[in-house]
């Protein structure tokens, strides 16, 4: 593989003959975005611009790098960029894509040369996949507008992607078996003219076999790296689908989609280890997965130690590969992170911070963890300079961060700045329908009152390390400090809320007698119903998970979890205990099984 330069001078028949003859599109492609998650984002974009005209792939490469600094700033000009990279990308792709199967015949009947047939059905596949890559790219532009148009074109153009992805998933998958076969074959009775994936005569399989099953000189490798570009695709739609709340689900699965978590990621592990241009997405997608899905919504249980383990492998397997990489050092954050090694986590996503200096969006989601590890240490100072930051400059959701900063700074004892902030939420709040922002606007309008005190910032900011799920992330000794404080506040309105965080407190703490005692008073709440909804839903399945521990108490704890899920609606961060609820059902219902 040649170095991305340019070529050398002469004629343009000689250079572009030099080319062809040199270049490995999919090792460059993959050369490409190892440059990229080694922060080398100029160097990778340039590389791909260099070799855009030359393949499909690279095209596709140069229009990826688009998408992503698209996704990165939230620049209208930028985003429209992409836009046209990625529909250039597709009709590129589609100028000469008639359908595999359908090619597969036609170059069947008219008896062309196994080897070209081979080529042009590998050529048609990647096509095929390209397009429906760039179709899911385009879906998420499409959604960040929010508007009820958008996303429903937007679902359109998804429903497309996987019907490409499930059909060429199928025809590659059917073509490895047809090679393994022969390989076998030839294995068993040797012959010195078959020296690749050739479909020699088989008089003993029916007279009409599938057309893939024909296709002649498509080494194992290239079907190999194939499989691993569309199961990037194929899986993350898998695992995405598969945590839609459970009452969307009915609806997703009735429009096409699946939505098999373990294929998923059954799927992107094989990606992950494949050679194709996708194999370091996949692997980001699966750390993503273990290190922030996993944990936030409770899925696979409660126990999170797996995929832990998981994650920490995949990063050792890697570490030399992307030594400079600032999303693997925020990965190596967040496992410490969840290990409760809150200092060497600063530390990594610190790192991460300085290696990130020309990728601002990288930089915020440090920041933002950096705040997280220092509120779970209590360090209330240090946190609210961190969401100030952000607050200031992400185009994300400034409202949240707001709310954030407020709640950290009135924690560390300014009220009066703190105040001042919680008056900015109202300003900044913009999206109507997005939970968090609605949550933090009517949180900062309860917090803007004559008589706020440090502890109620205290409470507050324990609230946010309960929704989420980063209490288990503390120390022994900060939820000891935690309960002292909620222990001392006196307010009829929020009683419901400090029991359940008592509660949610003493559970980690393993004290579950005092746990149950606790999230009983707060599902009794009737008080604070009105200014903390979400309280008894949440404390009718924290009490049921409890309860689910004890063989004599797991009917109850089941009959809880159905309760919160059939009996409330309308609370904040609803979807979110939805998932929880299906995912300890679920986990219910797997070990009764077992």
């Amino acid at each position: 593989m040649a170095d991305p330069t340019e070529p050398a001078r002469g004629s343009v028949e000689e250079e572009e003959e030099e080319k062809t003859e040199r270049i490995n599109d999919a090792e460059l492609a993959l050369k490409g975005i190892n440059m990229l998650l080694n922060n080398g984002f100029k160097e990778s974009d340039e590389l791909f611009r260099a070799y855009r005209n030359y393949s499909p792939l690279m095209s596709f490469g140069a229009s990826f790098v688009s998408f992503l600094n698209a996704m990165m700033t939230f620049e209208e000009e930028k985003m429209q960029l992409a836009f046209e990279d990625l529909k250039a990308t597709e009709k590129l792709c589609e100028s000469e894509n008639t359908g595999v199967i359908e090619t597969i015949k036609n170059k069947m009947r008219r008896n062309v040369d196994s080897q070209r047939s081979g080529v042009a059905a590998v050529d048609r596949l990647q096509r095929q996949i390209i397009i429906a890559d760039c179709q899911v790219y385009l879906a998420v532009l499409s959604f960040i507008k929010q508007e009820l148009s958008a996303y429903i074109k937007g679902g359109w153009i998804l429903r497309k992607a996987w019907k490409v992805y499930n059909k060429c998933y199928s025809d590659i998958t059917h073509l490895q078996e047809g090679c393994r076969r022969r390989a076998t074959e030839r294995q068993a009775m040797p012959s010195p003219s078959l020296s690749s994936c050739s479909d020699p005569s088989d008089h003993s399989r029916s007279s009409s076999p599938r057309p893939s099953q024909r296709l002649d000189s498509i080494s194992p490798e290239t079907l190999d790296r194939l499989k691993g570009s569309v199961s990037f695709g194929y899986g993350l739609f898998h695992l995405c689908i598969s945590m839609v709340p459970p009452h969307l689900l009915k609806i997703v699965n009735l429009l096409g989609f699946p939505g098999d978590r373990l294929q998923g990621l059954s799927a992107l592990t094989y990606a992950s280890e494949s050679k194709d241009m996708k194999a370091p997405l996949a692997i980001l997608a699966l750390l993503w997965y273990h290190t922030v899905v996993q944990p936030f919504f409770a899925l696979d249980g409660t126990d999170t130690q797996t995929g832990l383990l998981e994650a920490k492998s995949i990063l050792q397997q890697r570490e030399a590969v992307y030594p400079n990489s600032s999303l693997f050092m925020f990965f190596k954050g967040r496992v410490q992170r969840l290990e409760c090694q809150i200092s060497s986590a600063l530390t990594s996503f610190s790192d991460a911070l300085e290696l990130a200096s020309d990728q601002r969006e990288i930089q915020h989601v440090c920041l933002y963890e950096i705040g997280w590890c220092n509120m779970i240490e209590l360090n209330y100072r240090e946190s609210y300079k961190a969401f100030e930051r952000l607050k200031d400059e992400s185009r994300w959701s400034q409202c949240y961060y707001a709310y954030l900063t407020g709640v950290c700074q009135g924690a560390s004892g300014d009220l009066e700045g703190a105040f001042a902030v919680f008056k900015d939420v109202q300003k900044l709040f913009k999206r109507k329908n997005n939970q968090i922002e609605l949550f933090s606007m009517k949180k900062a309008e309860k917090l803007r009152i004559p008589g706020l005190s440090k502890e109620l910032c205290v409470l507050s900011v324990i609230e946010i390390l309960y929704l989420w799920k980063a209490l288990v992330n503390c120390s022994t000794d900060k939820l000891h400090t935690m309960i002292r404080v909620l222990q001392g506040i006196d307010d009829a309105s929020c009683a419901g809320l400090k029991h359940l965080l008592l509660g949610a407190i003493s559970k980690c703490l393993h004290n579950t007698k005092d746990a149950i005692q606790y999230f009983h008073l707060a599902a009794r709440d009737e008080v604070g119903l009105l200014s903390n909804s979400y309280v008894q839903p949440y404390s009718c399945y924290e009490l049921g998970c409890v309860l689910l521990n004890s063989p004599e108490s797991a009917g109850k704890g089941r009959m809880l979890l159905l309760q919160a899920k059939e009996d409330y609606a309308g609370y904040d961060f609803e979807n979110r205990l939805h998932v929880r609820i299906h995912s300890a059902l679920a986990s219910l219902k797997a070990a009764a099984k077992a």
